[in-house]
């Protein structure tokens, strides 16, 4: 007799006696002539008009229809109470009798985005409130632009010692001091949105730190400006933590062109504000959820813009491919598919940059270095393939014909196949290089563990000097064996980073060098030849991910 496997339905508003979920609050106009906003959850507000802000606050479940109908008066009738109705359960905002989820300290936001929450700032920022008057005052307004300003123009001067510092190895304590001075402005940063929210009335509900497109950053919600009357305000509170970087910025550039020529401390400090200008630079793209992005949709009063952008972008595609009858949401923007199709590619292109900025040091750390590039590579796949399923499946609901979607695919896997075998590469194998101390001895080093089919011998060697942002090379050599020997490597054979002694345990390639590079230790490439591209991902990838 088969097993009875009982499951619990899923739970469901009562829609003829409707009540308002406990977690939606509805906010009446910040001034005359403003939509009312509802709120569900901390963070997700929605713009509707007096007539259906009014209805929400009148369900209490006790009333039918008609009842709310009698209630709100003219031009409310039954019908029109149980199509509101409808379309608000739809929307979740109705009470269908589970239990409030408790505050979710950890939020996952798609496409690739962890948030971990970490604090609720609105108490901190409501303390701080005579200081950020202070600092909005006009004149010191106009001392921070100036600052931010005049360490462009230091970076400039200094341009030579910038060069030097990001294409070289730079000491673990200059490192440390780096990352903390660019850890510490990026909060200041989000505590800048917060301070200005708050400034102007609004509440800052949670603030935390967050994996964005797999790099660290900080967060805070700040979502709660869409209650406030004028976009000016909300274009303040998106802008507030750019500006904040920026003056960091240019006062750590300024910093390093006052120290001197033969600091120490120089070269992190141009480090730094690089590393800040190019921070505030990204955070003004309008192409993903950063705070150019918030600004613009402030700006023109929009809420929701990329959505909206995106919608009518996929649709512009769907009827260019399936045909179709499709309603655009921003039709009186006739910018809004060439901005759309931006916001879908952009974050592909930022997945994408930064796996091909992270390669050559993901395949130096070995097995680990590989299965994490193949992560992100399956999960930038996974984001393509399932974007394309929701595009034909749009489209039949659209009305395109199943034949030509079905023909649409074949010809779409034809592509694929055609450019997997078409583009062919030159591969190459991320490891590292130490030549001794009198130049006689060199090795292509290479973790414990890691895969070596492609070192083979006299294949050609690519020395390269290992820096932050750039690797410029430095020689060439040759393998004159593919047999290797177990020895200690210094960190900047994996790594940027200088100094130190023999810590690392690696395996060595004997080498012979065409010329002895000026630096003891660094970064190489050995060549593996051309391939397809199907083989050379699987050539560059796999191959240290399988046993020898």
């Amino acid at each position: 007799m088969p097993a009875l496997t009982l499951t619990k339905p899923p739970a469901t508003p009562d829609l003829e006696h409707p009540r308002t979920a406990g977690h939606v609050s509805v906010h009446p106009p910040a001034e005359p002539d403003l939509p009312w906003v509802v709120q569900r959850g901390e963070s997700q507000h929605f713009r509707v008009g007096p007539d259906l802000a009014k209805l929400l606050q009148s369900l209490d479940g006790t009333r039918d229809h008609r009842a709310i109908a009698d209630e709100l008066g003219a031009p409310w009738t039954p019908g029109d109470v149980d199509h509101a109705v409808r379309s608000l359960a739809d929307k979740k905002l109705l009470d269908d009798g589970t239990p409030p989820r408790k505050t979710r300290r950890v939020k996952l936001v798609p496409p690739l985005t962890i948030q971990f929450t970490v604090l609720k700032p609105d108490k901190i920022l409501l303390r701080m409130q005579p200081l950020t008057r202070l600092l909005s005052h006009k004149a010191v307004s106009v001392a921070a632009t100036v600052l931010a300003l005049g360490g462009l123009l230091a970076l400039a001067i200094c341009s030579p010692d910038l060069t030097a510092a990001v294409s070289r190895p730079m000491d673990p304590y200059a490192y440390l001091a780096v990352v903390l001075g660019i850890l510490g402005t990026t909060a200041v940063h989000e505590f800048a949105h917060g301070a200005v929210l708050t400034h102007h009335g609004g509440r800052p509900t949670r603030m935390g730190f967050m994996l964005f497109y797999m790099s660290p950053a900080f967060f805070c919600d700040v979502s709660d400006g869409w209650r406030l009357g004028k976009p000016q305000q909300r274009v303040q509170i998106a802008l507030a933590g750019v500006f904040v970087q920026a003056v960091a910025a240019g006062g750590a550039g300024v910093a390093a062109l006052l120290v001197g020529q033969d600091s120490a401390l120089r070269g992190p400090l141009l480090v730094m504000a690089l590393a800040i200008y190019l921070t505030c630079a990204i955070n003004l793209l309008p192409l993903v959820k950063l705070d150019g992005y918030i600004a613009l949709m402030s700006h023109l009063d929009i809420s929701h813009l990329r959505e909206k952008a995106m919608t009518d972008a996929l649709c512009a595609m769907s009827r260019f491919l399936f045909g179709g009858t499709y309603v655009r949401e921003l039709s009186h923007k006739p910018w809004s598919v060439p901005y759309g199709f931006a916001c879908l590619l952009f974050p592909l292109y930022l997945v994408a940059t930064a796996l091909t900025l992270w390669s050559g040091m993901l395949q130096r750390l070995g097995v680990t270095g590989s299965f994490l590039f193949l992560t992100g590579i399956g999960y930038l796949v996974w984001r393509m393939a399932k974007g394309f399923w929701k595009l034909c499946t749009s489209a039949r609901l659209a009305g395109a014909s199943y034949t030509r979607v079905v023909a649409v695919c074949v010809l779409v896997a034809g592509l694929i196949g055609f450019a997997a075998t078409a583009i062919r590469l030159p591969a190459s194998f991320a490891a590292g290089y130490t030549v001794s101390a009198d130049g006689k001895t060199a090795n292509v080093v290479v973790p414990e563990g890691t895969s070596t089919g492609l070192i083979a011998e006299g294949a050609e060697v690519q020395l390269r000097r290992n820096g932050l942002l750039s690797r410029p090379p430095i020689g060439t050599g040759r393998l004159t064996s593919s047999d290797s020997t177990a020895q200690n490597a210094p960190l900047s054979a994996l790594i940027p980073v200088s100094g130190g002694s023999d810590l690392l345990p690696v395996r060595a390639y004997p080498m012979r060098l065409d010329s002895v590079p000026d630096e003891r230790s660094g970064v190489a490439e050995v060549k593996a030849g051309t391939h397809p591209l199907w083989k050379w991902l699987a050539v560059t990838y796999l191959s240290p991910l399988l046993p020898d």
